[in-house]
């Protein structure tokens, strides 16, 4: 692995001049390495971060790679990782044209990474030289503890899906004068929306009341705003009284929960496997967003490549070997799901239906099928909506907000079922449904989407940790129930005999094959217990 030379860095730099003329927003300082495919075999397994610390499972998905490499030789597309400054790579034997379009690809990435919301917590963060120091950290605790550091890193690894993502980042970089006092936050967060259940709008009239108040004397803000509430709530004192005397604390996952509560982390003795469930921990939040904006952020780059490379002088000779593999890469599947392919085309899509005021309410509550496809208010305002979307969705939002009837029609969408021909003795794939609603459905369904699972405190003690999973109508994966709660067994009892681990869940049992459709499954609340190293299991 090398760094590109002089040639092919003065090409690039011309490419980052075009797309921040074009709009993209991205730190200039890049680095671009050239690599071999077995460089990027190797690198894979470690989410394409040369110094990311070492672990086995890693070592085993290098091999599997070289096996599938030599079965099915190819080159990547395009990688790029979110860091400071942001490093790409690319393959030893790519001609020039062929970077230039992989390196807008790579800016638009560079441009999402840096501009999403979901991405704020890394902005400031050199993750590459921070994991490098971890690496060294954890290298150090093998020579110290040997084998059971790999031991320690599986345990958190099998939790780390669990991270608080969501709750670190509503936290991160919070202006301290835009914190409300207590009394203030229960008002407005819990005794008129909870206590008193007034309607929106009048929470909304009472913040404006709170912020006119204010404005005109900051000081004394939160005394007169209160002055008026005792004669229309006289009994707002009593209940925040009560309220102050829970406590409350922010939500806090399971790694967290083990590493400042379990009594046998709490051992001087133990205190090297934090430092451990920090790493695994802090790692599995900063790559949480890339997981959570996959199809739009592969649309985003997707979206880019082809707008500039298209304008670009340079494609002249290379017209039909970029559509090839422009093709490949962004082609719809008919059978499966490639994020490329649907992120670009709603994209696509939303800045065509921008451009023509298509996302009014007008336009929405028109009914007639030949106005709407004549609708065209020549806004022009496509690019602007395009950014703000980069800015501020996720790939749930996006699908969510923006596939309708009209994208399914536009592209011809459908969803594929498969059933068996008994009389071939094959399965055969079919046209579902091309209704909007399933086929994003489809595509929800084909999303991250992590369990949530939650202690509960009040049955926790130095001996027992109580698991709680939030039933979404989707069962817990039952071949990792064991092998997971064994690994927090440890980290919570150090494998003493009277100590366990507890999870509550939901498990789907299917009844018989002649039930109706709608009543063919039942759901029954069951209790998983570790103990001894040893799974159990009883209805509740």
């Amino acid at each position: 692995m090398k760094l590109i030379d002089q040639n092919t860095k003065k090409i690039m730099e011309e490419c980052k001049s075009r797309a921040q003329d074009a709009g993209l927003n991205f730190q200039s300082e890049t680095l671009e390495y050239i690599v071999t495919n077995q460089d990027l075999i190797e690198l894979s397994p470690k989410g394409m971060i040369p110094t990311l610390y070492d672990y086995w499972v890693n070592d085993v998905e290098v091999l599997k790679g070289k096996g599938q490499y030599k079965l099915y030789p190819h080159n990547p597309y395009e990688t790029v990782i979110n860091s400071r400054p942001a490093i790409s790579y690319y393959n030893d034997n790519n001609p020039d044209w062929l970077n230039i379009m992989i390196f807008y690809h790579v800016l638009g990435h560079v441009d999402f990474f840096q501009n999403n919301i979901f991405f704020e917590h890394t902005w400031n963060d050199d993750f590459v030289g921070q994991a490098l120091a971890e690496k060294r950290l954890i290298a150090t605790l093998r020579s110290n503890h040997g084998r059971w550091v790999d031991y320690i890193i599986e345990f958190c690894r099998g939790i780390d899906n669990l991270s608080g993502y969501f709750s670190d980042l509503s936290h991160q970089n919070f202006p301290a004068n835009m914190e409300l006092s207590s009394k203030l936050n229960y008002y407005f967060e819990d005794f008129l929306q909870s206590e008193v259940k007034v309607s929106t709008g009048e929470v909304y009239s009472e913040v404006k009341r709170y912020n006119d108040i204010f404005d005109k004397n900051p000081d004394l803000a939160e005394s007169l705003f209160f002055s008026g509430i005792k004669s229309k709530y006289p009994e707002f004192d009593s209940k925040y009284e009560k309220s102050q005397k829970i406590d409350k604390q922010r939500p806090i996952d399971i790694l967290e929960f083990i590493r400042d509560n379990s009594p046998y982390l709490n051992r001087d003795e133990n205190e090297w496997m934090k430092a451990i469930m920090n790493i695994v921990r802090s790692t599995s939040v900063y790559f949480a967003p890339q997981i959570r904006t996959k199809t739009i952020n592969e649309g985003w780059a997707s979206y880019w490549h082809d707008e500039l490379f298209m304008k670009d002088d340079r494609i002249k000779g290379h017209e039909s070997e970029y559509a090839v593999i422009n093709a490949k890469v962004t082609s719809i599947s008919r059978i499966g799901y490639n994020p490329y392919a649907i992120g670009l085309r709603l994209f696509q899509h939303i800045e065509q239906s921008a451009n023509r005021g298509k996302l009014k309410y007008n336009y929405q509550l028109i009914k007639d099928s030949e106005q709407r496809e004549n609708y065209d208010l020549q806004t022009n305002s496509g690019k602007k909506v395009l950014f703000e979307i980069r800015k501020n969705f996720t790939d749930f939002m996006l699908i969510n907000t923006f596939v309708d009837q009209e994208f399914v029609d536009e592209y011809d969408l459908f969803v594929v079922g498969k059933r068996l021909n008994k009389s071939r003795g094959t399965y055969e794939y079919y046209v579902k449904s091309r209704k909007a609603a399933d086929y994003k459905q489809m595509l929800i369904d084909n999303m991250y989407h992590p369990p949530i699972i939650s202690v509960v405190q009040d049955k926790t003690n130095d001996k027992t940790l109580y698991l709680r999973h939030a039933f979404e109508g989707k069962q817990l994966y039952k071949p990792y129930i064991a092998d997971t709660l064994l690994g927090i067994e440890y980290l919570w009892t150090g494998g003493m005999y009277e100590g366990s681990v507890i999870l509550e869940t939901t498990d789907i049992y299917k009844k018989t094959e002649d039930a109706d459709l709608d009543d063919k499954f039942e759901f029954r609340p069951v209790v998983y217990t570790m103990k001894n190293k040893k799974l159990s299991k009883r209805n509740l």
